[in-house]
């Protein structure tokens, strides 16, 4: 006397429709999107890794600002506006890179992030380049 009943299919069961807008859906796309994504870890590794060499940049900006205030003291002169901002913006300029490749590249796969990475790792170094020929070319237009 102990008979097991299965219910029969209804129509909901024969998958998901254009019609559905109940909370599975969503909650199924959520757990899809979930799955393919990078973990936090190595998005912080990658970002951590590479913001070093940004970090040298910076660095090295501040310590050549240092050293020409150092030098243009020794002769008596000092910065104009210009010069204040050749060299502050060549600190804040790899931050504002590391900043701008993070945002494009935290969500996408850990390849694509280290690439969005070192190429403004490579943006930067390019600055730097055209920072160095500038001051080294025209250093009596920044003096005050």
């Amino acid at each position: 006397m102990n008979e097991t009943v299965t219910p029969a299919p209804s129509a909901d069961d024969a998958g998901p429709s254009s019609r559905d807008s109940g909370p599975v859906a969503p909650a199924a796309a959520a757990a899809a999107s979930r799955r393919g994504r990078t973990p936090t870890w190595l998005v912080a590794a990658i970002a951590g890794i590479v913001g070093l060499f940004y970090a040298y940049a910076v660095w090295n900006a501040i310590g050549n600002l240092v050293a020409t205030l150092q030098v243009f003291a020794d002769a008596g002169l000092t910065l104009n506006a210009l010069g204040w901002f050749i060299w502050i913006f060549a600190a804040v300029f790899p931050l504002i890179v590391w900043g701008g490749a993070f945002a494009i590249g935290y969500r996408r796969a850990p390849h694509e992030l280290l690439l969005v990475m070192l190429t403004g790792l490579a943006l930067v170094a390019v600055f730097w380049l055209n920072v160095v020929a500038y001051t080294t070319l025209n250093s009596a237009s920044f003096l005050g």
